[in-house]
């Protein structure tokens, strides 16, 4: 039981069948990840007060644990010259159509390999392969967010080549994701312009701590009642340091500046 949001149960690191990165072509292949925010079979501090109330101490120490495992994916990383970026977003908003484009657009100039997250299935993880990536798929069960152990066995599963980028895709969900670091060096948030621009102001802990805010669907802006401007001055607000790009994955408006922004930091995000 993850004491920060309520999640239990295993993980699940999918293989997929054919993938580049399975390097003998066998069928798909599965590895089950504990999950080690959770801290499964570690202990629980009970503070009992001189009043008589009692204190738990649980999500501290569950995300203590957490920041451990990622500080190692960290390393792990950055010894092989690998720049990981973690990108998250509620359901829906366009992650995977997104990477999709990206792969193919960027195949040839950037060797980029996926961690997919999801509860169940493996769609997504097919359609990235699909589109020339190397991918695993991690399938939460219950769980509502990739942690770092999930992500440390995705990396050995997936293998990504040294010098290479390794996007995350993570859970769809505004809230979890952005607590837990997975040991990547940049986190990217799709904010869709179909939820409205009250995000920011709603989830500031998912925004805060992002380095580049995507704002998708920006080709449906004429058939919606979206406050751009509102958007941006509560994002502002909330991550001074961010930039915001307005992208659209159908019309490829704004794809060129996310494929310099992948581009620009390469290696240097290891640093």
């Amino acid at each position: 039981m993850c004491g920060t949001c309520g999640c239990s149960g295993e993980a699940v690191v999918t293989l997929v069948a054919g993938d580049p990165a399975e390097p003998h072509g066998h069928s798909e292949a599965h590895w089950h990840a504990e999950h080690g925010a959770a801290g499964h079979g570690g202990h629980v501090h009970v503070v009992d007060s001189p009043d008589g109330s009692r204190t738990v101490d649980l999500q501290e120490r569950v995300l203590a644990r957490n920041d451990d495992l990622a500080a190692a994916n960290r390393q792990w990383l950055r010894d092989r010259g690998i720049a990981a970026v973690n990108l998250m977003s509620s359901p829906g908003a366009g992650k995977t159509t997104l990477l999709e484009r990206t792969a193919r657009e960027m195949s040839g100039r950037l060797a980029i390999s996926v961690i997919e997250g999801d509860q169940e299935t493996t769609i997504d993880a097919q359609r990235i392969r699909a589109a020339g990536c190397r991918v695993v798929q991690i399938n939460t069960g219950s769980g509502c967010h990739l942690d770092a152990a999930m992500v440390g066995r995705g990396l050995r599963a997936l293998e990504p080549p040294d010098g290479s980028l390794v996007i995350i895709e993570n859970v769809g969900n505004l809230v979890c994701p952005g607590l837990f670091d997975l040991g990547e060096a940049a986190r990217v948030v799709i904010g869709s312009v179909t939820e409205g621009a009250d995000k920011p102001a709603k989830y500031p802990h998912m925004y805060r701590r992002a380095h580049l805010v995507l704002l998708s669907k920006t080709d449906l802006m004429p058939y919606l009642e979206f406050d751009a401007e509102q958007y941006a001055l509560d994002l502002r607000l909330v991550a001074p340091e961010a930039v915001l790009l307005p992208v659209s994955a159908v019309t490829g408006a704004g794809l060129l500046a996310w494929y310099d922004w992948l581009c620009g930091r390469g290696t240097s995000l290891t640093g």
